[in-house]
């Protein structure tokens, strides 16, 4: 017992008065600190050490920033070049869908002539062989632009019978301007002929809103659905057994 007391307060007494004794004994300090390198790694050593796990840090973080910096390039790059493809099939979209915008706008043009002809050739067969009435399609050139605002060749198809004279006019489509030109074919008709329009008729499966009021306004009689058509017929009809 008295052996662990006397190791306690030898421990305690050199923990005590080491510091004291170090500084005025280098020998005593330096073989201490002997001792300690065989478990402690000196201060250099580890400075070293620290050191060079600082610039292995230091290289593995610049090492994934150029690749990180490569991935970051190739990336844009292969954006770009999918955009540029995303850019031509765009441009071929648009060049295919014009294409079929206008293969489409001239399929339509050529059906709405040719309807608008077979229409024509069947509405005056019926009138001159069932009714017995002049039609005529007229064509005529215009020197001093009146009808288009310059001279140009103007159509129509003109309904005659016992001095009355019916102007008609067939089109797949009407709009404001179909409209005042039909009119302005009609006066230009009085002028050439010296004979008043008794009638002005537009037929068209597909009016603008805007141009009935115009044809209201113009004097111009407006068919457009099939009843109308037949309700026009009708008329005619009417008009030819009065005269």
């Amino acid at each position: 017992m008295s052996e662990i007391i006397n190791e306690s307060m030898m421990i305690e007494t050199i923990r005590r008065h080491l510091p004291e004794i170090l500084q005025y004994d280098p020998a005593l300090r330096d073989y201490i600190m002997e001792i300690a390198k065989r478990d402690f790694a000196s201060k250099d050593y580890v400075d070293d050490r620290i050191g060079r796990l600082i610039n292995e840090l230091r290289q593995e973080r610049q090492e994934w920033d150029r690749k990180w910096e490569e991935e970051r390039r190739e990336q844009n790059r292969k954006w770009e070049e999918q955009n540029r493809k995303w850019n031509v099939q765009m441009e071929e979209n648009r060049r295919i869908q014009k294409f079929h915008e206008r293969a489409i706008g001239a399929l339509g043009s050529r059906w709405g002539l040719r309807s608008e002809r077979s229409f024509r050739n069947a509405l005056a067969a019926i009138l001159q062989d069932s009714f017995e009435v002049e039609v005529l399609n007229v064509n005529e050139y215009d020197h001093e632009g009146m009808v288009f605002g310059r001279p140009d060749q103007v159509e129509m198809d003109v309904v005659i019978r016992n001095g009355m004279t019916i102007i008609c006019e067939l089109k797949s489509s009407c709009d404001k301007a179909a409209m005042y030109i039909f009119e302005r074919k009609a006066r230009f008709f009085e002028k050439q002929h010296q004979r008043p329009v008794t009638r002005m008729l537009m037929i068209s499966p597909m009016i603008d809103s805007r141009a009935l009021e115009v044809a209201k306004r113009l004097g111009i009689e407006v068919y457009g659905q099939p009843e109308d058509v037949t309700a026009e017929a009708q008329s005619v009809e009417k008009c030819i057994d009065d005269y």
